[in-house]
């Protein structure tokens, strides 16, 4: 997954729009992505015995009522973080650095491991497991644009379905692609009058803005 979306970030011009990601370009995009990778597993996260909330990949996400606005500060961190490489290659070759090293951490980490994030206790696996739904989100938007480049793989595509239904509380079509159920469900896109009637009821819980 990781080596996707570092693929799609060294065939993304730096000006292009990204998907409708709120910030925009490419650029911030893959500095969100260069934030991730900096937080590959580590031994030394072993969480403490005693911190109470033990989420799994799908439940260490929460719903907000809107997409983001640009106003958090977290992201005009990253606005300023993608402007301070200056030439978009440094930044594509930082996120190919430490993509790299994440994806070997994630390889040799013990997946029953339980580590802490955000105050939360989760297992290696699982919190593994949360970032294979927010890289392919990204690398969905950074190709959203860019129809000669590769998006997410079918497995990462698929698994991250599983975990946005699981979200939603209900499975989309089996008519949509895992693709169209991601941008529809996330609200990247809206859906068509045919893919509405298909959504049925669920058309009132969408879209899901994560957190």
């Amino acid at each position: 997954m990781r080596r996707g979306g570092r693929r799609a970030a060294r065939t993304t011009p730096s000006r292009r729009p990204s998907g409708m990601c709120r910030l925009a370009r490419a650029g911030p995009g893959c500095a969100i992505l260069v934030i991730d990778a900096q937080d590959r597993p580590d031994p030394r996260w072993r969480a403490p015995p005693s911190r109470s909330r033990r989420p799994d990949a799908v439940t260490y996400w929460d719903l907000a009522d809107a997409p983001p606005s640009g106003d958090d500060p977290l992201d005009a961190l990253i606005v300023r973080l993608a402007a301070a490489y200056e030439d978009p290659r440094l930044l594509r070759f930082h996120l190919d650095d430490v993509g790299s090293a994440a994806g070997r951490a994630a390889g040799l980490a013990d997946p029953d491991q339980r580590v802490t994030t955000r105050d939360e206790v989760l297992t290696t696996r699982d919190y593994l497991g949360a970032y294979v739904l927010e890289w392919t989100l990204h690398h969905l938007d950074l190709v959203a644009h860019l129809p000669g480049v590769a998006g997410p793989p079918a497995q990462g595509l698929a698994r991250t379905r599983e975990m946005l239904e699981r979200i939603a509380g209900a499975p989309f079509p089996a008519a949509l692609s895992d693709t169209d159920a991601l941008l529809i469900g996330t609200g990247r896109r809206a859906p068509t009058d045919a893919e509405r009637a298909a959504l049925g009821e669920l058309t009132e819980r969408l879209p899901l803005y994560l957190g």
